[in-house]
């Protein structure tokens, strides 16, 4: 549980026309009245529904608007339960960065099979960002590409100073909070023990177009008992990904987009002699940082200000 300030809710008033929304907020409402110092949230709208829901909610006391994912613990399967716990253990351990989003509260209820978690709201995550420039500008300015650029760096710089691989960075997974980009998202993140430098997995995780290429190719020599496939990631994984975004903000298309169909795109990306094209552009030292002659340098020893 997250205390003091973070405690935020007495009660939620209810506005929705689904009567099992009404039931998941009378749930989440007992028991919290042993709280002292409560704030009040307002319940506005559900953004997301599925097994996961995400409502916005008003906090009266200031009138933030927050962000609350309610989970059905019974409607989904155990991997993706775990996701949603190991998202508030990381996030409990990131909040002193500005760059990853907010955690304000969290409930974990066996006995109701829900977890409650209560966050920043944002106005739109950086792929729409992205498509919004491009459809009015054409491109993004180099200015916006520094600046969304530098904000990416500090969020995974903080997370690799904890030994931490997010393993899905996209823009999709960046969002937009009063103008400065923050980090979602860490269903899929793990933890590196501390005398190894990469962890090994029994499943591919991220998003194709910004998948390195040890997060496709199975590892040869470390498969399970079983003949299970792993795969061997490290940070690099994520500066990848981190080359692959940049690449789309300069550009506006990932490296291998182009590539329609899937199995060819897996080629290409693991393909050490795939070349890669970069059209010019006026500023050389973008190009240089693409090429990833500067990105892991960048990115190991970026410091948060």
């Amino acid at each position: 549980m997250v205390t003091d300030h973070r405690t935020w809710m007495e009660k939620i008033r209810q506005h929705g026309n689904k009567p099992e929304d009404w039931l998941d907020f009378l749930r989440f409402m007992q028991q919290r009245t042993n709280y002292t110092g409560l704030k009040r949230c307002n319940f506005l709208s559900p953004l997301f529904e599925k097994a996961l829901k995400v409502y916005k909610v008003l906090d009266t006391s200031n009138f933030a608007i927050l962000a609350l994912k309610v989970v059905k613990l019974d409607d989904t399967k155990e991997q993706i339960i775990e996701g949603f716990k190991n998202e508030i253990s990381l996030l409990k351990r990131l909040q002193y960065c500005p760059r990853v989003i907010q955690l304000h509260d969290f409930e974990i209820r066996d006995e109701e099979k829900r977890i409650y978690i209560l966050m920043e709201s944002g106005e739109l995550d950086l792929d729409r960002h992205i498509k919004n420039l491009i459809q009015q500008e054409g491109k993004l300015s180099p200015i916006d590409v520094k600046y969304h650029w530098r904000s990416m760096l500090q969020a995974v710089a903080a997370l690799h100073k904890e030994g931490i691989i997010h393993s899905d960075l996209k823009p999709s997974n960046f969002l937009l909070i009063n103008g400065q980009l923050k980090l979602i998202d860490f269903g899929i993140a793990k933890t590196i023990q501390q005398d190894k430098t990469s962890i090994v997995t029994d499943c591919q995780v991220g998003t194709l177009n910004y998948m390195s290429p040890e997060t496709i190719q199975e590892n040869i020599g470390l498969t399970e008992s079983g003949g299970k496939a792993v795969f061997k990631i490290g940070v690099k994984s994520d500066v990848w990904s981190l080359g692959c975004i940049l690449y789309n903000m300069v550009y506006g298309y990932t490296p291998f987009q182009k590539i329609a169909r899937q199995f060819a795109k897996f080629l290409a990306i693991t393909d050490p002699n795939h070349v890669i094209q970069f059209p010019d552009i006026p500023d050389k030292s973008v190009l240089d940082v693409m090429k990833v002659k500067l990105l892991l340098k960048q990115i190991c020893c970026f410091q948060i200000s």
